[in-house]
Order: C-alpha cells, then sequence, then structure tokens
C-alpha cells in the first residue's frame, strides 16, 4: 500500500507542472537572475511587476520612470539570448512567455533601469527601508498547466465569441447568395420565356408573310394567264 502510495505521489509531482510566486528587492539598476533546468519544449508563462520605493510617501507605487529589462539566456550555449524585453511600470502586471528549445540551464534576469531606479540608486540607497529601492513581484508557471488555460480563458472565451460571430456572418452571406441565385434563376426564366415567345411570334409572322406571298404569285399567275387567251 506504502508502495503504491509513494508512486502516486512521485506520478502527481510530474504531471503537475512548477509554478512559482515571489516577490524580492533590487537595489538600484542591479540585475536580479534566477536560473531554472527546462526539458525541451517546456512552456514558461509568467507576470511581474515592478514599484519604485518613495521617500516621501515610504511606500512602493509604480512609476513611469522606471523600465524592467527581462531576457532569458541558454548558459550551455554560450548564453545565446532567446528572449529580450523592456516594459514600463505601471499597475498592471507584464507578461512574457516562451518555450525551451533545447534542454538545459536557463538564465531570467531581471534589470531596472530609468530615472527612478537611478535616483534611488544614487540618493537614496536602499531606498530608505534596509531592503531596497525596487520591488519586484514575480508569478511564473512552467508547463502546460490548469493556471495557464485559466488565464488564458478569457482571451479564448473572446476567440470563440469572434469565431461565432463570424460565422453568423457567413451564414448571412450564404443566405443571400441563395436569394442571389433565386432571383438570377427566376430572371432567366423569364428571359428564356420571352425569347421563346418572340420566336413563336417570328415563325408565325413568317407563315402567314409566306402564305400571302404564294397566294399574290398563284393570282398574278391566273391573272397573266388569262389575258393571255383574251
Amino acid at each position: 500500500m506504502k508502495s503504491l502510495l509513494a508512486t502516486f505521489v512521485a506520478v502527481t509531482s510530474v504531471l503537475i507542472p512548477s509554478t512559482q510566486a515571489l516577490y524580492f528587492y533590487l537595489d538600484g539598476t542591479t540585475p536580479k537572475c534566477f536560473y531554472e533546468d527546462l526539458p525541451k519544449g517546456t512552456l514558461v508563462v509568467g507576470t511581474y511587476k515592478s514599484e519604485a520605493y518613495s521617500p516621501q510617501t515610504q511606500t512602493f507605487s509604480a512609476t513611469p520612470d522606471l523600465n524592467i529589462h527581462f531576457t532569458v539566456e541558454e548558459t550551455f550555449d554560450n548564453d545565446h539570448r532567446v528572449v529580450t524585453q523592456t516594459t514600463q511600470s505601471s499597475d498592471q502586471f507584464s507578461k512574457f512567455t516562451f518555450s525551451a528549445a533545447d534542454a538545459g540551464l536557463h538564465r531570467l534576469c531581471f534589470t531596472p533601469s530609468g530615472p527612478a531606479a537611478i535616483s534611488v540608486n544614487g540618493w537614496f540607497g536602499n531606498g530608505g527601508n534596509g531592503l531596497g529601492g525596487v520591488k519586484l513581484t514575480v508569478d511564473m508557471a512552467i508547463g502546460e498547466t490548469s493556471k495557464i488555460e485559466s488565464e488564458d480563458k478569457g482571451k479564448i472565451d473572446t476567440l470563440v465569441g469572434k469565431v461565432r460571430e463570424l460565422n453568423g456572418r457567413l451564414q448571412d452571406i450564404r443566405r443571400e447568395q441563395k436569394f442571389q441565385r433565386e432571383r438570377e434563376a427566376e430572371f432567366r426564366d423569364q428571359s428564356e420565356a420571352v425569347n421563346a415567345r418572340i420566336v413563336r411570334w417570328t415563325l408565325i409572322q413568317l407563315g402567314v408573310l409566306g402564305v400571302t406571298c404564294a397566294w399574290q404569285l398563284s393570282h398574278l399567275r391566273s391573272f397573266f394567264i388569262k389575258q393571255k387567251l383574251t
């Protein structure tokens, strides 16, 4: 029984991908890096939020003067950089997503920059709190997790709604095309009926003309024959 329980725990730990949620403090423009040993094809999705220390309010808050430069490098491939992005500090979380192209150790670094980070580093040292001038909150999910699916559920619902709207418009277009085809068929039938009547009337006129000509010729012939006899 114990062996079955141990096997279940081991399998569960393998099937459920790891997640990390943490925050830490940075001193000015000093980068913060951590390492993840990722299998090939592993999906990594994360969010982060940066806040600068304000000596006036003695609190951390978002400011547009603070930027965070995020990079991902493959340490096993001469520090090949696979991801680089720079975001501005705001009340909203910034998102990063990447997939490990090869298995190995990856280095993820967050580097503060901008006037807020420089002023904190140069004037206030550790931000006056003994911890750091920049507070960085990171939430990361490694692997195809239900958390990633729940975060993207809103986007998926939006896409589903757009697809349904497109399907509705497609149905409207098909109905309009069917209506146009029916009108074209009706117009074609009417045109063919009119053409048939015109041809029939023409034939009737030709027939009448032919009979009239034959009657006139016969009458003239009889007239000439009578004139010779007299």
